[in-house]
């Protein structure tokens, strides 16, 4: 993609209504754009990252026999008083009417279409487990929405949901998300660490927050330091195996979120082993067993013909949130600092002669060969001077920069593990960029 065609439409200065980092860089590196409060425009470049975070999210869903749907944004009230939650719920819904004057929805979350969809298609124990999402648009209409995406009124979510026919089948179902969602953010460069927390109007008994340290997060998080370094992505993992003594391993060690926060449990860690930091909420699971399929008569036949109230659990990923986690937890003064996995352009050619032929020649070599090997590149051929371009590659973050002038050539680095050093780039001599990238 030439730079000079691209709709990229950067700011030089912080926007005033930006109030932590994620929600500036944004702005100022053309990610979004803001059409009404709390709901935005997502712009080429952001839109690229949404759906690279979204095919990752993808991935891990299917790797673990999850299967992908999707359902309206649009439902009726109706299925909402079947469950008991209409009322409850509170003014956060988006409540409408269509033109028969039916009650209808936005729906904010949809434990109850699911609910249906299963009790009208799974008659038989022997239908069992499920395991059904999809990626799909929510809202909720936020009082007071802030920081840009991480506290819109309108979001993309991953929500699934698992049916069981017992309790130990769904924990198993809720361990097998456990895992999924630690690999899942371990892939896009964060350190997610999943902590016990309030099941809120969600209901249950049994949930886990996966929370991002981040000093600007919205809550604080008190967690064992052994924690940060897990690793999951090493491991073989398989899913139809007893995933427990994995899960074990990860909540075995204290951490808990200021709702969960237990003050004397947290002093029983060695000092040199706390850490009380700031977090970004970026998933959240929960198994609630048969709060909604018992009221929505969600029922399949057992073994001898008696019917069973399936056991529920769902699991959410905030798609677009987590393009403000991981700028949150991954920047510097200059800008964004991707993780390869999720940039919206692995590499950027910056050339700083676009009006010498072969300076722009060598760029458009280099740019072929890149884009034949299927590596996304964004070509900066843009007739402005070189400051004024660097200042561009570093505020939209892209992981690796070729340099292309007429002195000399070279490519540099920004480092996604090490956003410190991002500016102290590593050199490359120009024959080998293409190889470095095969």
């Amino acid at each position: 993609m030439r730079m000079s065609q691209y709709f990229l439409p950067t700011l030089k200065e912080n926007p005033a209504e930006a109030q932590i980092v994620s929600h500036r860089l944004m702005l100022r590196a053309g990610l979004v754009r803001q059409t009404s409060a709390g709901i935005y425009a997502w712009l080429p470049l952001g839109f690229r990252v949404l759906k690279n975070i979204e095919r990752i999210v993808r991935e891990e869903q299917d790797a673990s026999g999850a299967q992908e749907v999707l359902m309206p944004t649009i439902q009726s009230a109706d299925l909402w008083r079947e469950s008991g939650r209409y009322d409850a719920y509170g003014p956060e819904m988006l409540r409408i009417k269509d033109r028969h004057d039916r009650d209808m929805l936005y729906g904010p979350t949809n434990e109850e279409m699911i609910t249906v969809l299963f009790r009208d298609g799974v008659k038989s124990y022997r239908d069992l487990p499920r395991n059904l999402y999809h990626i799909q648009w929510k809202f909720r209409d936020e009082v007071r929405p802030r920081f840009g995406v991480m506290r819109g009124r309108e979001f993309l979510m991953k929500d699934n949901y698992s049916f069981d026919v017992d309790k130990a089948g769904a924990t198993h179902s809720y361990n097998k998300m456990f895992v999924a969602y630690l690999r899942t953010f371990a892939r896009m460069g964060l350190k997610a660490i999943p902590m016990r927390a309030d099941t809120g109007p969600i209901g249950g008994d049994l949930s886990h927050e996966f929370i991002v340290l981040a000093d600007t997060g919205e809550s604080a998080v008190f967690c064992h330091k052994g924690l940060v370094d897990k690793d999951i992505l090493s491991r073989k993992i398989d899913y139809d195996a007893d995933l427990q003594p994995i899960v074990n391993e990860w909540t075995s060690l204290y951490a808990a979120t200021d709702e969960m926060h237990d003050k004397a449990a947290f002093e029983k860690i060695p000092e040199g082993e706390r850490l009380a930091a700031r977090g970004i909420e970026v998933g959240h699971i929960f198994y609630f067993g048969t709060k909604y399929s018992e009221p929505m008569k969600a029922v399949v036949a057992g073994p001898g013909g008696e019917q069973i109230t399936v056991e529920m659990g769902s699991y959410g990923i905030g798609v677009s949130r987590l393009v403000g986690g991981i700028i949150e937890a991954s920047h510097d003064d200059a800008g964004i600092v991707w993780p390869e996995s999720v940039a919206p352009f692995r590499v950027a050619i910056v050339n700083l002669k676009p009006d010498d032929g072969a300076v722009s020649g060598a760029c458009q070599k280099l740019y072929d060969g890149l884009a034949a090997k299927g590596i996304e590149v964004l070509h900066d051929d843009r007739d402005l001077r070189p400051g004024a371009k660097f200042a561009d590659m570093d505020l939209i973050g892209t992981p690796w920069q070729v340099i292309v002038g007429p002195k000399g050539r070279g490519g540099r680095q920004g480092r996604a593990q090490e956003p410190q050093d991002r500016r102290s780039a590593r050199k490359l001599p120009f024959d080998q960029v293409a190889q470095r990238f095969g």
